[in-house]
């Protein structure tokens, strides 16, 4: 008996065992196809995704379907006026009278209420008030409203309809011997820039230095919305729109080719028509060289892993990136406002002359040099005159567009789609950039080539900040002068 239960016992043991046997096998099998089917879904994952990159990187999108003479004013009837008309900007007595009223209620509020400052805070919590106080004691009993109109006025400046809209520009011809080659150059500020910005660079580049033959005829326009430039009535006028309009006053003028420098959104429109017309573009000046399409921003950000090997010499510009970071998500807002609410912002601005010289110093100081918010003086002191500063002011205060300036930003982010797409198709165009050390942004010279393939040079400086031609003219038109001579050579 004792046997036949042993017997029986081991026969039991040897079924448990193979069916555990059995079951680890189907398990490992379960196993084995899970894993394979993550696998191929990894597989297909990645393919897809190296798919879309090879087709964004590599492919080129097609143009976008671009009407080139979209109205934008007020009515569309009867026959376009092309003429010419020369203009003249006027600091008027209503104007001055009502400025100085404003002034004064400002100054008696101001002893009462004004804020005072936090200790060791300087310009980080915005407009330091006591730097302001020193500002505004200048513009009421400095700044000469009737010299600063004849400033204004030293340049030929005209207006002219385009697509409906009265552009206004600044035009200035050089007097050169016949020898001398004179090559028309669009010259395009940004926000919260003007044609004021490039009043000392206009006789540098309109005047012949040793080692080159040519010279610049100057067009300066006010961008559509800014300074003397009428507003378009209805939405839509986004950065390339903007382009055509630009290029279209270009061939108003008899220009069917020019050279184009920007910067800011200069730059943005700037690179636009080069993209939208390349065979009209000779060349490409750029003081905001930065390549914008997201896998240069994905370089750029994976490039923190090894900045040596991504940023070209110009670690410091670039990196560390956690420090970029903080400062784009700090100084952003008055972006992200104005690409949403910009009416809301505008009113207030339009109502005080105080309180649109706060908003615009906060961005010309914190753009111009990082480090001026830890200046209790702001930098005011250091790389503008108040004079400069204060035309600037008064330009968008004396015109009225502080409102119809800063709408762009929420044309450009409704129009995201297709600003993204001629982000993407390279441009031909010779191409030059102007890189100063306090830039907002840099992109390294292989990644501009994805979007700048002839892109034929750059000049580094390790000064200046955003905006360059206000701030360092001498720098600014030397390299305009440098890259033109690069494009003379590569149309040969």
């Amino acid at each position: 008996m004792g046997k036949k239960v042993k017997k029986k016992e081991a026969e039991v043991v040897k079924k448990d065992v193979k069916k555990k046997q059995v079951k680890e096998v189907k398990d490992s099998s379960s196993v084995y196809n899970v894993a394979s089917l993550i696998s191929l879904v990894s597989v297909i994952g990645l393919s897809i995704f190296a798919y879309t990159i090879y087709k964004d990187v590599v492919t080129v999108p097609d143009m976008p379907p671009l009407e080139l003479n979209t109205w934008w004013g007020p009515n569309a009837t009867g026959a376009q006026d092309t003429s010419i008309r020369p203009y003249r900007v006027v600091f008027s007595d209503a104007m001055n009278s009502e400025i100085r009223w404003l002034f004064e209620m400002y100054r008696k509020t101001a002893q009462k209420t004004k804020p005072p400052n936090l200790e060791n805070t300087a310009w980080t919590y915005g407009v330091n008030s006591e730097a302001f106080a020193k500002f505004f004691n200048y513009w009421i009993f400095n700044y000469n409203f009737l010299e600063r109109e004849r400033f204004f006025n030293q340049f030929e400046q005209y207006r002219t309809k385009i697509q409906g809209l009265d552009v206004h520009y600044v035009h200035v011809k050089p007097k050169v011997d016949k020898n001398i080659k004179v090559l028309p150059l669009l010259l395009l500020h940004g926000w919260p820039g003007s044609v004021r910005e490039f009043y000392e660079a206009i006789p540098l580049l309109t005047t012949v230095r040793p080692g080159y033959d040519f010279v610049f005829e100057v067009i300066v326009p006010s961008l559509p919305g800014f300074g003397f430039s009428q507003a378009p009535v209805r939405s839509g006028l986004s950065p390339h729109q903007i382009a055509i309009i630009m290029r279209n006053l270009m061939q108003r003028l008899g220009h069917k080719t020019y050279y184009v420098q920007g910067g800011n959104l200069g730059h943005i429109i700037g690179s636009n028509i080069a993209t939208i017309f390349p065979q009209e573009v000779l060349g490409f000046h750029t003081n905001f060289p930065v390549n914008f399409s997201k896998y240069a921003q994905l370089v750029w950000m994976l490039g923190s892993l090894w900045p040596t090997f991504v940023a070209n010499g110009h670690v410091d510009r670039m990196y560390p990136l956690s420090q970029k970071l903080k400062f784009y998500l700090e100084e952003s807002g008055f972006a992200h406002l104005q690409a949403t609410k910009p009416d809301t912002i505008g009113i207030a601005l339009e109502d005080s002359p105080v309180g649109l010289a706060n908003y615009m110093l906060d961005r010309f100081m914190i753009f111009t040099d990082p480090g001026n918010k830890l200046d209790p003086e702001g930098g005011l002191d250091k790389y503008f005159s108040y004079d400069k500063v204060l035309d600037n002011i008064m330009l968008y205060w004396i015109s009225g567009s502080i409102t119809t300036s800063m709408r762009v930003y929420k044309e450009m982010f409704q129009d995201w789609d297709v600003e993204r797409v001629l982000d993407r198709i390279p441009t031909p165009v010779p191409t030059w950039g102007l890189r100063f050390k306090h830039d907002i942004a840099h992109s390294p010279d292989f990644v501009l080539r994805w979007k700048y393939p002839n892109l034929l040079g750059t000049s580094n400086y390790d000064i200046g900040g955003h905006f360059a031609a206000f701030e360092r003219p001498k720098e600014f038109s030397t390299s305009v002068f440098e890259a033109a001579k690069e494009f003379l050579a590569f149309q040969k």
